[in-house]
């Protein structure tokens, strides 16, 4: 007997620019509240980009210096491939965010958004210059898809683009984590996971010795997430955040 399809959300389809940006604007604060919340934020080091649907050379950010426990949408900054600010209130140039962001939404026209934070956890694993091992089915949706990178590098940016390749991940040494998407659910998301796999395995190598997920299932579960997985498990996220804090929609 043949299994009926399961029906899922599916991401929004967008008549205009200007729904769209709205969009990826609203998701991009959404993830600084929700970063805020889980303890993400260090100062003013941490940056998430939203590619602007219309001018894909530009991109939207968070103001430097801004909390992410109160940001809003009005607050966001639009910056272009230059790294100069465009729109916003605010002059300041985030230039850690420049030199991350530009290269690599330059390099991977496919990529929406990239987030970065000094998370503890994130942070911790960067200091031991290894990969995640696939421990978990959280940690296989990695399983060949995260990169080390010298963090110390001269031309940080563009050699950060270049190791970002066609990965979800990078774990900047001594630094933290870094995720993309082809949406900005997707990478919140990615990094949200990713800060809570290196948390997981940090505990599990404390305790003993972790037992490895074969390769051929840790290749298939990699495989098996996609674009969409990534999108969908941010929902519940946003829909609880913008329920907890709805002024974040201003």
């Amino acid at each position: 007997m043949t299994q009926p399809v399961l029906a899922r959300p599916q991401p929004p389809v967008f008549k205009t620019f200007e729904e769209e940006r709205l969009y990826r604007k609203q998701r991009l604060v959404a993830a600084c509240r929700l970063f805020a919340k889980f303890g993400f934020e260090e100062g003013v080091m941490g940056h998430i980009s939203a590619r602007d649907p219309e001018f894909t050379d530009h991109y939207w950010a968070n103001p430097f210096a801004y909390s992410f426990g109160t940001i809003k949408v009005s607050d966001l900054v639009l910056y272009n491939f230059k790294g100069e600010i465009v729109e916003g209130k605010t002059p300041y140039i985030h230039r850690g965010n420049t030199i991350l962001h530009i290269p690599i939404l330059a390099t991977r026209p496919d990529v929406i958004s990239a987030v970065h934070t000094h998370s503890i956890y994130g942070r911790a694993w960067s200091t031991l210059n290894r990969k995640i091992d696939p421990i978990s089915a959280e940690a296989a949706v990695f399983y060949g898809r995260h990169e080390l990178y010298d963090s110390f590098t001269l031309g940080e940016g563009q050699n950060l683009a270049d190791a970002v390749g066609h990965n979800r991940a990078i774990i900047m040494e001594n630094h933290g984590i870094v995720t993309v998407g082809q949406s900005v659910d997707e990478a919140a998301y990615l990094f949200i996971s990713l800060e809570k796999v290196c948390q997981v395995q940090l505990l599990a190598q404390a305790a003993g010795t972790p037992k490895i997920i074969a390769h051929e299932h840790a290749e298939r579960i990699s495989n098996g997430f996609t674009s969409h997985t990534g999108w969908l498990n941010f929902q519940p996220l946003y829909d609880g955040i913008v329920k907890e804090q709805p002024d974040l929609l201003e």
